[in-house]
């Protein structure tokens, strides 16, 4: 038995699940468990169904075959408000207005947890400090959106996903116009947050970075499952040629998988 099926029951499960648009199918017969306590990477080529199947399991697109379970209830059954108690989406776009304060848009991700008499509680405004100070942002609180820049907001946008406190975290491509420095801190809280007990699905297209922060990868193809296990299982050169079309030579650093082209090594 592997490390991630010692974990739980899974909080989410997919189960035969196929969605196109206008005809094309995007995912195709995807069946996949994810159980608290993980860090699932999903990997694969541009355009293979990654970030769709993100959209599908938060409920922002609807399969036209098979179900997303959170627990035992399909993701449709909830509403909108509901659904974020229990799941946060760190998606690509950013849909904030630049007037927008930094500290207001980490507070967006509070809106599930305010009522008509709990609006701004000592508890929302502790998790809107805990996920700014998390993401070093706190000095930006007073800034407006449209002064930041794109790293600065990746980090912003990522402090609101956490301040949601959900047991969910859906990540795409959360390392988008991060340097070196808050790519690694990123993921540090990514893993810090599955160890937690949370379970966190990220996109992620660097295999390095997807191997050394993952407990498990998911290698999508064409909207398929290719591979689905530990990094070192699903990582091989022969899976790399089999859905990127390049030979490559694996070399393992600790938890890392490097992976150099063997036209290189010639």
């Amino acid at each position: 038995m592997t490390s991630h099926e010692k974990k739980g029951e899974p909080v989410l499960a997919l189960k035969d699940l196929s969605f196109g648009y206008g005809g094309s199918a995007v995912l195709e017969s995807v069946s996949l468990d994810f159980r608290p306590g993980e860090f699932v990477a999903i990997v694969g080529p541009n355009g293979c169904g990654k970030s769709t199947l993100l959209k599908v399991i938060a409920g922002l697109l609807t399969p036209d075959q098979g179900s997303v379970l959170l627990g035992d209830r399909p993701v449709g059954s909830f509403s909108r408000k509901t659904l974020a108690l229990h799941m946060a989406m760190l998606a690509q776009t950013n849909e904030a207005p630049d007037g927008m304060l930094v500290a207001d848009l980490v507070g967006m991700g509070r809106y599930a947890h305010e009522g008509w008499l709990s609006r701004g509680t000592a508890q929302d405004r502790a998790h809107i400090e805990t996920a700014m100070q998390t993401m070093e942002i706190a000095d930006l609180a007073g800034r407006r959106i449209g002064e930041l820049s794109g790293g600065q907001l990746q980090r912003c946008r990522m402090a609101m996903t956490l301040a949601q406190d959900a047991r969910v975290l859906l990540l795409d491509e959360p390392t988008n116009h991060l340097d070196l420095k808050y790519q690694y801190a990123l993921l540090d809280i990514a893993r810090r947050q599955a160890m937690a007990g949370r379970s966190v699905i990220a996109v992620l297209h660097d295999l390095t970075l997807a191997s050394l922060y993952a407990d498990r990868i998911v290698l999508m193809s064409d909207g398929r499952v290719v591979a689905d296990g530990a990094p070192a299982d699903v990582l091989t050169p022969a899976h790399i040629s089999a859905v990127y079309g390049i030979g490559t030579v694996a070399m393992p650093f600790g938890r890392a998988i490097v992976h150099l082209p063997e036209s290189a090594l010639e």
